[in-house]
């Protein structure tokens, strides 16, 4: 049973050893990274940047830039989902508070900021990679991927936003406590 629960085991080959170890120090980084969402997202911000520089420079990619953006696009609907729809599922009551006296339920992401950060940020990555490759710089007619992209996108959140007010994201006033929801 020695090499049963996946622990450093002598006999693995070197480069299985160094995997291991850089994985490790990978999540140490990562782990680190957890309690500085600024930060975090400003790394996010400039690894974009240098990724739209790059493909405007080189002038092409078109189909990465649209991959990407439906990528992040449903990163983002499963940003502002909740864990459970209320919608969805089946109960006896109301699942929302109706009354002052009802329970609260928080709202419960279906993909945590934490989460939804480290997606962004490795996509933006992959993407920044794929434009050193001829490869992936297929001739496409760009115009109709951004009319679909565009048509896509109103769509999708427009039932999210029901969500976000069914949960207490809208203020009295009528607005939507865009940061109260995103750093809940």
């Amino acid at each position: 049973m020695e090499g049963l629960g996946g622990g450093d085991s002598t006999n693995d080959s070197p480069i299985a050893q160094k995997l291991r170890e850089f994985w490790r120090i990978y999540q140490y980084y990562l782990d680190k990274t957890t309690s500085h969402a600024v930060p975090r997202w400003a790394g996010t911000l400039i690894i974009a940047l240098i990724f739209a520089i790059r493909v405007y420079f080189v002038q092409g990619f078109i189909i990465i830039i649209y991959a990407l953006g439906i990528y992040l696009l449903n990163l983002l609907i499963g940003f502002l989902s909740p864990l459970v729809d209320p919608e969805l599922e089946s109960s006896d009551g109301a699942l929302l508070p109706t009354k002052g006296s009802d329970e609260f339920k928080p709202f419960i992401r279906r993909l945590p900021e934490f989460k939804f950060w480290h997606s962004i940020t490795k996509a933006f990555c992959i993407a920044f990679v794929m434009t050193f490759f001829s490869v992936f710089d297929v001739p496409v007619f760009w115009p109709i991927l951004l009319v679909y992209w565009i048509s896509i996108c109103p769509m999708e959140p427009k039932s999210r936003y029901a969500l976000v007010r069914d949960y207490d994201g809208i203020n009295q006033n009528g607005s939507l406590n865009w940061l109260r929801f995103f750093l809940s």
